[in-house]
């Protein structure tokens, strides 16, 4: 394209900071002598290429802002020298990095990196977490599951990590290494082979490296015929092998919303970048991939060639990949550079949560610490040593999917020794180094990145010379209309040549490039200088001039100045360009210096940019860029001023000169006197904001500038270009009107419109002069108009958008004519330039007509729809279309109207399938906040809610408790704190009322206070007896503290949410007991306590503490349970860990930290540790945790003899931990391990080194049942099993050998009840009765006395548990499990006749392990018949077990009763689990007050758990009964106590805790969504109970049934919003309900909550009456008494219900009568009813509304925007009163609902202005020129403020009102009319008529419907009453 003449003035500025710096002088430098040899010469040489290219200048680069802040944050500089790299952002430095060796290269780009949640890689087994890569055990489809849907859903979420994590980062490329700085702060070290040469971000993440390559390396290479030398890299993860990219054809999408495609077998192409391919440019900021181009050289071909490039990491099926998604890393193989030899892991994971520092130069980078690849194997040998190796010295192992039968040592040299640790074991089999193939070199050096080649160049050899001085750029990134496509340039500075290419899109998804045009040049730069978003290209021409190359390769000269002339006369010129970001690129002088210029063109007016993009798709490219050139250069004149009014001025200027216009000369009004000030006001745009303001209007303002001649007689036809532009400006004027906020520009627009439309259309101007009265100045004649020159393919009047929309809604028949923006050249026959690509300025505009077209369509796939399919399908549009309510509100009245009515019927009735953004735009939040993927936070962190904030309830408190509780919060001294502190007080408050039950379990059961006992006086006992009672019932009690943890544990689970970086608080267990009345206190000391009496309280004191953290805790990491370990292992700190394995928190610790806890051999340690880890992985198979358990545990090794130094108490720990660990599993391998351990050999005597034989029995058979936990099948595998279980409940056959009986192999009084616990879960739930029968209870005394009476409490319970469906909470069920001869043997004995003590003994037995069973079947359920039942038989027990007897037959039958009171006491805890049941209570505060001699530790134990069980949790928990909790739960309240706190004989302690694995959180919250408070809701819950389904009423909060009985949650009141959870229809209802257990609720405004209002008599339909005074208010506004009004404290009403400050506000400034003037008070009156009627209605979205209404009755008609809005009343008024009853109100399917704006407040409203317009229309003044206006005379100009200037207006005021045709048209009527009066009554019948009268009804109504046809309006059209003004004025 030629280039214009004139250029652009821009001025350069200079920056405040330099960007480029010349490098030194060459004398500086080390430049090479002549004297020197060629072998000098040579090595010098060959070192600079090691060393790379170094100099001593300052090189930079600029970035985007990024971030938050956005543009604010300002531009970020990058800039180097040879040892600093330095950021600066917006001319801050921000950081400063200095190095020892040089750096390279430094730049800025994207790093994927593992999950800001995790601080290592989770599939390494520096965690014990579950592996990805590792399948699930299978589960049988018909098979029910193990874990309950609470476990299975957070075992599926476990603390997922994000997949796609990117970070911005610094990286810094030094000798031989790379530093990479994370912007979070994190910073990694890699070690490169190689010298960068340099490096460029790529999209969508990471690097592309280039080495430092010499000629004769390649010459080398091909020499040797080897592979090609690899110089390209990429790296996209600090744990990632650099990569190459490869070459490959056929690439596929990438843009438009379409993924890449590939060839299907594209990653097993071997070709790579060539190594003579040298990098010269890559696209910066290639969001658009298909912009993701690189440009590079072949020196030696002089080739440049184009590549596309993509990211397509290899498919997930090739070798050695990982399952997709798995991790953000899951495509890249482990740098084994990165891990052993530069510590990069290691920094990363103690940067993140470890404080473990290990020096880097401890490291050997000979001898890496492991093989990238190969991952630990668990085999039979494995050793503590060989766990430890990999990790301790400081390298992550990497994970992969081999596994290898050995395990790789180092010997004292370092080398790797394969005869040291596992060949000393039974490892015979020889294994070949060589032959074993490594992972890491197969998947290394794959390609993540692949490019294509598009085209190639051939240059000259000096451009090739001098490559570096190539530029490169990419601009006009756009679609022209039929392709989207972009410019590529290649500027070659040597031949002074700029390329121009085309890089375009095909149909086939590919890309092409094309030669476009070649143009001198030295230097070229992209930038953002004329259209917002779309780059121009910056030219530095051959002369030193700039030019830009915009709207593809039209040329913009421009003329840059600087702003500091240069001192004395010397000239300078541009001689480069550099840094090009956004609009600025530093201009290169040819004196040295550097001017960073801003080259910002882009008009910063919303109107004149919708106005270019508008025009830009009307006219052709060549006019469009003259008219944007045209534009530019005159608000270049104006020095790019800003100033409201001068960019649409210039454009105006602008768009007449390329029309051919004349352009109107503006002078001042005729009222110009004052001051030059005043005078230049009225030439700014800002005097019409004075003219709006209603203080402001009544001062006398400057007139508007007028114009001579405004308008002249058109000389020329206009041609379709015209006509074009006329409809462009048309609709963008007709899209501002459809929006509040763009109100203001539509009278800005008119006068523009009229001015063009006057030539082309005069119809035209007279609808925008009634809408802008001020568009122009006179009402045309019709002599103005040549009809000769009237575009007649325009329409004779516009399209009036209001009208279509609305006539849309009133007929859905109708359709709207529009058509795509796009197409406005092509309706003229024009093709339009598109300069702004698919920039749609009308966007507003088709959402509307689409939006009216939904929600009137009567079809819909051939389904008729109704009322609110349509209004469903609306609010699926606007949330597709990203529609929100701030786009709602910014909506006129009426347009908005149908879509809140759309809104309200979907708010009143919601779908359960919506999105979060969809629930929100109805209003809705309780649902959006309900489906959101967060879970609900439960506590409030200390601070106060919303509510209490604005009004308070509760009292203040004090400053000493203020004091009290931060030093409490902060304070180290363990001792404030006890224990059993909730921050739940709102929770506990709602769900246990006013009462103190909580208080009062806290007080019982916390154990950091002193304790108080009181001891009857005996007068008559001695002082030395009295000191002994006391010491034994001191001792008693405090054997009840002991006791006491196991229930706190219980009671206080999950109460702390949130957990601090300080050290935890474990409260310290207070011993002390005061004795009353004598005041006397006994200490530990006084006591002398046995040591191991009190470890293993301190153990359950720490469990305790450790069980207050909630699971959903998310800052407990591997440093924070490191920062907390003591200085030596104490008890309370291995129940601690316990505690956290058992909420699933171990998992988070490093393997080395595990070492560290098992190393010192301390029992309770590894015990917590080992149990806290498989609970922390339960069910997972977990191998790391099975190889650490291996270790302690002899029985998996290969030789189950070898000492171990193992304590047996924790081999016992080891195998529970492996039944967890495999729970429900059916691992056979496992399985037959513990089946074997029952009856190990060397357990059968008792010795003192098996005194836990017992203990490891019973912890074998439980392992084993969790394993085969209800898997129990009649295949000959599972009936091996099942005899061998029958051998050792019933013991062996008596065998002779040689006359002598053969000597057992195991002790069939340890084995039969834990075989029979192991056989009771195997064949859990089966209802095998053959099974059970191997249970049978003895049916002869004999049998009852050959076994102990405690085994048939055991077999009871196993029974049952295999006849699982026949468990009933009946009396004949419990006597069913009891033998006939026992039942007949009680019924003697109740009748007083004496039995034997079998009989009864195996009578309480039974009774208690059935009591036991229908506690497990019935847990969590509250179930009313079990709960009377076990009341009834605990009520008996008690009264025999705490009977005082000294027979010794009696103190064991006491015994029996008393254990099993307390499996009574359990059972019944479990069924009114989480209940907090009064009767229960009083029942467990008796049984724990009792201190008699006989009552154990095993009692206080039971007791305090059925405590604790009552309210676990606060009472927010329950137990679940799926196959997994039962387990858990026989486990932990296995039938057998401890006589003192020490014993662990029988049975582990540590056991008790395992309830917490079956857990459920089931209590239903309720919880208000604006307060946040939880209140409380009836709830309707539908469940399913076998065949059964029932409703049941409940107040949340409550306990509900288990999901998966559940089928609905209905709310149940009519004060909260109406909500369904549809649970057995919609998973993600079900999904809800299981992540937050929380109903978020939203009150409806005329209610109280139930807290405040019980019975409902507050509510503010009883407060308001009737309400009808408040509508007739609405309607006819008058000023009342409010203080008379029955809502008179509706402030005080809003003040105590609503959390809304909007309606405080509104109350407290609006509603109050304190007004003055009538008018106030009138306002005052009407807030006050508009406000009830939202109240009460609930309707807050209608205030605004409401307002608008009243705001239109009392708006002047001098304002500009009074047309406008009168227009939107009408559209509000019509549609209430015509559209709304008929298609929005639900009355045609019977279900009818009040609108939200009664259709009389808007007809009131409209009613008023029409009397006012009454008020002057029958003025002679304004008949007058009714009159001319109707002849087609016009009205010329008057001054403003006349009484002729005011007709005027009112004018447009009537005819707008009124629907009157143009004049135009009622001209051609009036001649019609006149033309048939004379034809008809001058003629006889039947041509003519003589009635008169007739004739002119038969006149007026052709006219009427003539002119109502021929106008686009809403209603009815031309009104009778104007046509019969106009027919009059006709006449006169």
């Amino acid at each position: 394209m030629s280039a214009l003449v004139t250029p652009l003035p821009i001025l350069a500025a200079a920056r405040p900071y330099a960007l480029t710096s010349k490098p030194l002088s060459v004398a500086q430098q080390s430049q090479p002598s002549e004297s020197d040899s060629p072998l000098l010469r040579s090595i010098r040489h060959t070192l600079r290429a090691a060393r790379g290219p170094q100099d001593s200048s300052v090189q930079s680069l600029l970035y985007a802002p990024h971030g938050e802040d956005g543009p604010e944050q300002g531009e970020e500089l990058l800039a180097w020298d040879t040892h600093t790299v330095s950021l600066s952002r917006g001319g801050v430095l921000h950081k400063k990095w200095s190095f020892s060796d040089p750096v390279q290269w430094a730049c800025i780009g994207l790093l994927i990196q593992p999950s800001q949640l995790f601080s290592s890689t989770p599939a390494t087994p520096a965690y014990y977490r579950e592996d990805p890569s590792e399948k699930l055990p299978e589960v049988e489809p018909e098979a029910k599951p193990t874990f309950g849907p609470y476990a299975q859903a957070r075992m599926e979420k476990k603390r997922e990590d994000d997949p796609e994590v990117r970070l911005r980062a610094v990286f810094v490329f030094l000798r031989g290494m790379a530093k990479i700085y994370l912007m979070n702060g994190l910073e990694h070290t890699l070690n490169l082979p190689f010298i960068v040469r340099r490096a460029w971000p790529v999209e969508p993440c990471g690097l592309f490296i280039q080495r430092v390559v010499e000629s004769w390396e390649l010459e080398e290479n091909k020499q040797s015929g080897a592979e090609p030398l690899t110089t390209v890299f990429t790296l996209t993860s600090p744990f990632a092998e650099p990569s190459v990219v490869g070459i490959t054809e056929g690439i596929r999408g990438g843009f438009d919303a379409h993924s890449v495609q590939m060839k299907p077998d594209y990653a097993s192409e071997t070709a790579s970048l060539p190594p003579e391919e040298r990098i010269l440019w890559i696209a910066p900021d290639a969001r658009d991939f298909a912009n993701s181009l690189m440009l590079t050289l072949n020196a030696e071909l002089n080739r440049l060639s184009v590549w596309r490039y993509v990211y397509a990491p290899p498919p997930s099926s090739s070798k050695a990949s990982r399952t997709p998604g798995a991790h953000p890393a899951s495509h890249h193989t482990k740098r084994s550079s990165m891990s052993g030899n530069t510590s990069a892991h290691l920094r990363h994971t103690n940067a993140a949560s470890d404080d473990l520092r290990l020096p880097s130069d401890k490291a050997d980078p000979r001898h890496p610490s492991g093989l990238s690849g190969l991952a630990p194997t668990l085999t039979t040998t494995t050793t503590m040593a060989d766990l430890m190796g990999g990790n301790l010295a400081g390298g992550a192992i990497s994970q992969s999917e081999w596994t290898l039968p050995v395990k790789f040592v180092r010997d004292a040299s370092g080398k790797f020794d394969l005869t040291s640790g596992l060949n000393k074991m039974a490892l015979n089999e020889h294994v070949n180094l060589d032959d074993v193939p490594d992972p890491a070199e197969e998947v290394r050096l794959k390609p993540l990145y692949w490019a294509e080649k598009l085209h190639e160049e051939i240059v000259p050899e000096s451009a090739t010379a001098h490559c570096d001085s190539i530029s490169v750029g990419l601009f006009d990134q756009r679609w022209n209309g039929k392709i989207s496509r972009s410019l590529l340039g290649i500027c070659l500075a040597a031949t002074e040549t700029l390329l121009i290419y085309e890089v375009a899109r095909t149909h086939t998804g590919t890309l092409q490039i094309r030669p476009v045009t070649r143009l001198l040049a030295t230097a070229i730069a992209p930038i953002i200088a004329t259209r917002e978003q779309i780059a121009d290209l910056l030219v530095l021409e051959i002369d030193g001039s700039l030019k830009l190359l915009t709207h593809g390769t039209y040329e913009l000269p421009l003329d840059v100045k600087p702003a500091v002339s240069p001192p004395g006369d010397r000239a300078v010129r541009v001689v480069g360009l550099s840094h090009a970001l956004r609009n600025t690129v530093s201009l290169e002088f040819s004196d040295g210096s550097a001017v960073c210029t801003s080259f910002e063109m882009t008009p910063q007016d919303g109107l004149v940019q919708d106005l270019l993009h508008m025009l830009a798709l009307t006219v052709p490219a060549d006019t469009f860029f003259g008219l944007h050139l045209s534009f530019l250069r005159r608000w270049a004149s104006r020095g790019f001023s800003c100033v409201e009014g001068v960019e649409l001025r210039m454009f105006q200027e602008a768009l007449w000169e390329v029309l051919g216009l004349e352009a109107a000369e503006h002078h001042g009004s005729q009222a110009d006197e004052g001051s030059p000030a005043w005078r230049r006001l009225e030439t700014n745009e800002s005097i019409a904001r004075f003219r709006e303001d209603p203080v402001l209007r009544g001062l006398r303002l400057p007139g508007a500038a007028t114009c001579s001649m405004p308008f002249r007689k058109p000389t020329f036809k206009p041609t379709a270009q015209h006509a074009a532009v006329l409809l462009a400006l048309h609709h963008v004027a007709e899209d501002r009107r459809l929006s509040i906020s763009t109100y203001t520009d539509v009278p800005r627009l008119a006068p523009l419109i009229c001015r063009l439309a006057i030539v082309i259309r005069p119809e035209w101007a007279d609808y925008w002069k009634r809408l802008c009265p001020d568009a122009m100045p006179i009402w045309p004649p019709l002599s103005m108009t040549v009809l000769e020159h009237v575009y007649e393919r325009m329409p004779i009047w516009p399209p009036d958008m209001t009208a279509i929309l609305y006539g849309r809604l009133y007929n859905s028949d109708w359709t709207v004519p529009w058509s795509n923006s796009f197409n406005f050249a092509a309706r003229f026959e024009l093709e339009g330039s598109y300069a702004f690509g698919r920039a749609d300025p009308l966007q507003r505009t088709c959402a509307m007509a689409a939006l009216c077209k939904t929600l009137t369509d009567k079809y819909w796939e051939g389904k008729v729809l109704d009322t609110r399919s349509r209004a469903v399908a609306a609010l699926q549009f606007m949330d597709v279309m990203h529609f929100r309510l701030q786009d709602l509100q910014r909506l006129p009245l009426g347009v908005a109207a149908p879509l809140r009515e759309a809104l309200r019927t979907c708010q009143l009735s919601p779908g359960g399938d919506w999105t979060v953004s969809a629930y929100q735009l109805i209003g809705r939040n309780d649902l959006a906040e309900g489906f959101t993927d967060k879970p609900a936070v439960a506590v409030n962190n200390g601070y106060r809610s919303v509510r209490e904030f604005l009004h308070s309830t509760a009292g203040r408190k004090t400053c000493q408790r203020l004091v009290e509780d931060v030093y409490r919060a902060v304070s180290a001294d363990h001792s404030k704190v006890t224990g059993v502190e909730f921050d739940l007080d709102d929770f506990t408050r709602m769900r246990f009322g006013q009462d103190r039950r909580l208080e009062d379990v806290a007080r019982m059961l916390c154990s950091a206070n002193v304790h108080y006992v009181r001891i009857p006086s005996r007068p008559e006992a001695s002082e030395a007896d009295q000191l002994r009672d006391q010491q034994l019932t001191v001792h008693r009690v405090t054997e009840r503290i002991l006791a006491l943890p196991l229930g706190r544990a219980v009671f206080s689970f999950g109460s702390m949410h949130t957990v601090t970086k300080e050290s935890f608080a474990i409260p310290k267990m207070e011993f002390s007991v005061r004795i009353q009345p004598s005041n006397i206190l006994y200490t530990t000391e006084i006591m002398k306590m046995p040591p191991e009496y009190t470890s293993w309280g301190e153990f359950h004191n720490g469990v305790a503490a450790g069980l207050r953290i909630s699971s959903q805790a998310q800052t407990i990491e591997s440093s924070w349970i490191k920062f907390n370990r003591p200085s030596e292992l104490t008890p309370e700190h291995a129940g601690f860990l316990y505690a956290l394995g058992l909420t699933g928190h171990l998992r988070e610790m490093l393997t080395w930290h595990t070492f560290g806890y098992l190393t010192p051999k301390h029992d309770m340690t590894s015990i917590g540790v080992l149990l806290g880890l498989a609970a922390a992985n339960v069910g997972s198979s977990n191998k790391h945790v099975t190889k650490l358990i291996a270790v302690h545990t002899p029985a998996l090794l290969p030789t189950p003899d070898v000492d171990l130094n193992v304590p047996l108490i924790t081999q016992s720990a080891g195998l529970m931990g492996i039944g967890l660990l495999y729970l429900g599993t059916k691992h056979r391998r496992m399985a037959e391990v513990c089946l074997n351990q029952i009856s190990r050999r060397d357990l059968y005597q008792p010795d003192i080194s098996n005194e836990y034989r017992e203990a490891y029995t019973i912890s074998a058979a439980l392992a084993c049942g969790m394993i085969l936990l209800g898997k129990g099948t009649s295949t000959p595998a599972d009936l091996v099993i099942q005899n061998r279980l029958r051998l050792l409940i019933h013991g062996e056959p008596r065998l002779v050998e040689n006359g002598k009986p053969r000597r057992p192999t195991f002790d069939v009084n340890i084995t039969s009840p834990a075989a029979s616990v192991a056989l009771g879960l195997m064949y859990l739930r089966t209802e095998r009765q053959d099974v059970a029968d191997i249970l049978a209870l003895p049916t002869t005394l004999e049998g009852l006395n050959s076994i102990q009476p405690n085994f048939l409490t055991v077999r009871a319970m196993a029974r049952a548990m295999i006849m699982w469906d026949k468990i009933a909470p009946t009396k004949a069920w419990l006597m069913a499990q009891l033998p006939p001869v026992v039942v007949q043997a009680m019924d003697s004995r109740f009748r007083g006749k004496r039995v034997d003590d079998a009989y009864e003994l195996a009578y309480y037995n039974v009774l208690a392990g059935s009591c036991l069973a229908i506690g497990l079947k019935y847990a969590g359920s509250a179930r009313e018949e079990a709960y009377a039942l076990l009341v009834q038989y605990w009520d008996m027990f008690s009264q025999l077990a705490f009977a005082n007897s000294i027979a010794y037959d009696h103190r064991i039958k006491r015994s029996a009763l008393r254990e099993g009171l307390n499996l009574i006491s359990l059972g019944m805890a479990m069924v009114m689990t989480g209940t907090g049941e009064v009767n229960c209570l009083r029942r467990y505060r008796y049984a724990y007050g009792i201190n008699n001699p006989s009552v154990r530790y095993g009692c206080f134990t039971a007791t305090s758990i059925s405590i604790g069980l009552l309210f676990l949790g606060g009472g927010r928990y329950t137990l679940s009964t799926s196959d997994a909790s039962i387990a858990c739960l026989v486990a932990a309240f296995y039938p057998r106590f401890p006589q003192t706190p020490a014993d662990n004989k029988a049975y582990l302690q540590a056991y008790r805790h395992l309830w917490v694995l079956a857990v459920e959180p089931r209590c239903l919250v309720a919880r208000d969504v604006d307060s946040r408070e939880i209140v409380y809701l009836p709830i309707k819950v539908k469940v399913k109970d076998g065949n059964q389904v029932g409703t049941a009423q409940m107040i949340a909060p409550t306990l509900v049934p288990e999901i998966d009985k559940v089928l609905s949650i209905r709310v149940d009141t009519p004060r909260y919003w109406p909500f369904y959870l549809d649970i057995a229809n919609f998973p993600r209802h079900r999904e809800s309900l299981l992540r937050s257990q929380t109903l978020f609720v939203k009150r409806r405004t005329a209610f109280l909550t139930y807290m405040e209002d019980p019975k409902g008599s507050r509510s503010l339909f009883v407060r308001s009456g009737s309400g009808t005074g408040d509508a007739a208010t609405l309607d006819f506004p008058q000023a009342t008494d409010i203080k008379a009004h029955p809502a008179t404290d509706l402030h005080d009403f809003i003040a105590s219900s609503s959390n809304d400050p909007l309606f405080l506000a509104f109350a407290d400034r609006l509603c109050k009568d304190d007004g003055v003037a009538p008018g106030e008070r009138l306002f005052q009156a009407y807030c006050h009813a508009a406000l009830l009627d939202c109240l009460l209605q609930d309707k807050s979205q209608t205030l605004q509304s409401l307002l608008t209404a009243f705001h239109f009755r009392i708006m002047s008609p001098k304002s500009a925007y009074f047309s406008l809005r009168l227009q939107d009343l009408r559209f509000a008024a019509d549609f209430y009163s015509k559209v709304y009853d008929r298609k929005f109100s639900g009355r045609s399917e019977n279900n009818p609902r009040p609108p939200l704006i009664r259709e009389t407040t808007l007809s009131g409203a409209l009613h008023v202005l029409d009397s006012r317009l009454d008020g002057f229309r029958e003025t002679e003044l304004f008949k007058l020129f009714l009159a001319r206006y109707a002849r087609g005379e016009g009205i010329p100009t008057f001054s403003e403020g006349s009484a002729e200037w005011a007709a005027s207006r009112d004018l447009s005021w009537y005819l707008e009102r009124n629907s009157v045709p143009a004049s135009t048209l009622l001209t051609l009527l009036k001649n019609l009319a006149q033309k048939a009066r004379q034809e008809c009554l001058g003629s006889p019948p039947p041509a003519g008529t003589t009635n008169a009268e007739s004739l002119e009804l038969g006149i007026k109504e052709v006219a009427h419907a003539t002119g109502t046809q021929m106008t686009t309006a809403m209603g009815s059209g031309w009104t009778v009453r104007s046509l019969d003004e106009v027919m009059a004025a006709w006449t006169s």
